[in-house]
């Protein structure tokens, strides 16, 4: 395969690369991605197989005694403006850990219980693999888990998550119900606390029927005095008990809080289902297309980088992108897209996604868009009308 992702680990290299570089190829499997598809590269190898006009992410795991290695090849990857993840081990200790080329750099401060898969996201995500957004809804009864609703608000904002919680998060004047509608299939994972009268509240039961249908991934948190239902098929449950409350206290909205271990334990899970939902969310844009394409007798073809080609004929072909959650303009403005794919001679673009639940003024934004921009997007339930026209 001539087009690779390049993985490149430099500096103090490991058992902490070793374990990072094991977690990204289970990761790469998760995703249904090929396992070719990607190199790895370090000092051994680079001179002879680094591709410059090829996608590259580039891990700079630190020396806790200061002996850097690798400088010069850190030096053509920042003079060729590749991105670089410098990692350190103690607080306080980057400039010790760190050589002073990457000191511009936003390193990462390495804890081997949970952050091994933080930086196996940071790579997918520079690979434009996995969503650079980062974005969690938080489904509660205000009535029941206010409290708890609030702490886990600021804990996933802290680790960088976009968070939704309506009481924050939905402006004065907006369309209560069809903001909420539309945040909730922007996110990649729900976390749902649900509490006794949870399923009791109309609202509250169209959120989890809602996240079943976009097939969005819940991390659902059952409180003690509550038993888990028929819904947990489309979860992954924590049955929590009274010891993951501060002072055993589960059932007052407005003084619940959960333990700093558990909301950590918890913030990892999310991490994990937000990785593993997308490959779902891909999948159904991916056979949906597919099939509706070869049902008009359409030559489409899904590729190793999970996208789907149409011959054109003429050595040409179509390039079809499926995009999970709602499309902004930068996915749109995707030029060097092109370079990126150089086995093909690229006819057009297009970003596949699901309008359904997505606000009509942002439908609209992104139809004014297509006439504009040279990467076109599609809807979900125009794809046969589409591919019978074109």
């Amino acid at each position: 395969m001539k087009f690779k992702y390049q993985l490149i680990l430099l500096g103090a290299l490991g058992s902490e690369s070793s374990k990072v570089e094991t977690l990204f190829f289970e990761k790469v499997k998760e995703l249904n991605l090929l396992k070719d598809a990607f190199k790895v590269l370090n000092e051994t190898n680079y001179d002879a197989e680094y591709k410059p006009n090829q996608p590259a992410f580039s891990i700079y795991f630190g020396d806790r005694k200061g002996n850097f290695k690798n400088l010069d090849i850190v030096d053509d990857l920042l003079n060729d403006g590749r991105m670089i993840l410098p990692v350190y081990y103690e607080k306080d200790s980057f400039s010790n850990h760190i050589p002073k080329s990457l000191f511009n750099q936003n390193g990462l401060l390495y804890d081997s219980s949970k952050d091994e898969i933080k930086i196996v996201n940071l790579a997918l995500e520079a690979f434009e693999l996995l969503r650079s957004t980062r974005k969690v809804f938080i489904s509660y009864k205000r009535s029941e888990s206010s409290s708890v609703a609030i702490q886990l608000y600021e804990a996933l904002e802290r680790n960088n998550f976009d968070v939704f919680l309506d009481t924050h998060s939905i402006k004065q004047g907006e369309p209560f119900q069809d903001e909420l509608w539309h945040r909730m299939t922007d996110c990649d994972v729900i976390v749902l606390l649900n509490t006794k009268g949870f399923l009791g509240s109309e609202w509250c039961e169209k959120e989890l029927a809602e996240a079943g249908a976009k097939q969005i991934g819940v991390v659902q948190l059952v409180w003690p005095d509550h038993t888990l239902d028929a819904s947990a098929h489309v979860s992954f449950p924590f049955t929590l008990t009274e010891n993951e409350f501060v002072s055993k206290i589960y059932n007052d909205k407005d003084v619940s809080k959960l333990t700093t271990v558990f909301v950590e334990k918890l913030i990892e899970q999310v991490e994990s289902v937000r990785a593993r939902n997308l490959r779902a969310r891909q999948d159904n844009l991916i056979t949906e297309f597919i099939s509706t394409g070869k049902n008009i007798g359409k030559a489409l073809s899904l590729q190793p980088h999970r996208y789907i080609t149409e011959e054109m004929g003429s050595n040409k072909r179509r390039i079809f992108i499926p995009l999970v959650g709602i499309p902004q303009s930068i996915d749109c403005n995707q030029d060097e897209l092109k370079k990126e794919i150089e086995e093909f001679e690229v006819d057009k673009i297009y970003l596949l996604y699901d309008d359904v639940r997505i606000r009509n003024k942002w439908i609209n934004h992104l139809d004014w868009l297509n006439d504009y921009l040279e990467v076109k997007t599609i809807k979900k339930q125009e794809f046969e009308s589409w591919l019978t026209k074109n």
